[in-house]
């Protein structure tokens, strides 16, 4: 099957120069190269921009601190360069297949518009990584399906057709740096974008979100800003097929469609 789809990755940065390099080692032994690497200096004080350099990736800057702006900033730069836009963050050290598999999805099947995966995590305790794996991320992808009709996308692993991000570009509230980008991304498509998660994507990232009680705790309560940075695009009600926005007409979705348990995640 031929794989020509150009594919470029897009990594947001901020002072993560060490696991900036395994990223990009790991970008490096794919056994479907990308066809661009995008790194997003987002105002870093440490090495990242030069370890992105020496590593092969182009540099773009973004002065206004916060995932949203940098990953936004990425995309855009992407646009000129790339069928698919793949994302992963710097802590991310993504399987040697990871490309190959995005692209023979993509390839497969041309209706599909976004493709999610899960996460592994590598440097915590076992007790952290099986919550991460199976709780965090996990139930995360279930609940937001049951809200959104789509499931989560997955900032560290996911990547989209160039035309998504042009149609959403200008929907999502990028310049703002109190919510979750990935989740912002996820309430404004809908089920007819086409977006898929596929249990076998996986992405190994690190366990720190989990080193302290306080910073987990920081990172859920950032759902309710997102949510409410989106209403009341975001709220079940508007999503409803039929509604304006929601689904193209002509299309049917049902709450329980393709459901994701918490160990599918």
């Amino acid at each position: 099957m031929p794989l020509k789809l150009r594919v470029t990755v897009v990594i947001p940065c901020r002072d993560d120069a060490d696991f900036l390099a395994s990223c990009l080692a790991a970008l490096g032994a794919q056994t479907r190269a990308p066809d661009r690497i995008l790194v997003v200096d987002n105002a870093s004080t440490d090495a990242s921009a030069e370890v992105a350099r020496s590593g092969g990736a182009d540099v773009v800057t973004e002065h206004a601190v916060g995932v949203w702006p940098a990953a936004a900033r990425g995309y855009d730069e992407a646009l000129g360069s790339a069928d698919v836009i793949a994302r992963v963050d710097a802590d991310s050290r993504p399987h040697p297949d990871w490309i190959a598999r995005i692209v023979r999805a993509f390839v497969e099947d041309p209706h599909l518009g976004v493709v999610t995966g899960g996460a592994e995590f590598y440097d915590g305790g076992r007790l952290a990584n099986y919550f991460g794996a199976r709780w965090y991320i996990g139930g995360g992808t279930y609940w937001i399906r049951k809200l959104t009709g789509v499931p989560l996308v997955f900032g560290s692993n996911f990547a989209m057709r160039a035309s998504v991000w042009r149609r959403v570009r200008d929907r999502v509230d990028r310049a703002n740096p109190g919510i979750h980008d990935d989740l912002d991304l996820t309430i404004r498509l809908r089920p007819s974008d086409g977006v898929r998660y596929d249990p076998e994507l996986r992405m190994p990232i690190s366990a720190r979100p989990f080193a302290s009680p306080l910073a987990l705790g920081q990172r859920i309560w950032k759902v309710v800003p997102t949510f409410a940075a989106s209403w009341p695009e975001g709220s079940r009600w508007h999503r409803r097929p039929g509604r304006s926005g929601s689904e193209e007409a002509g299309e049917a979705w049902e709450p329980g469609d393709e459901e994701i348990g918490f160990l599918d995640a």
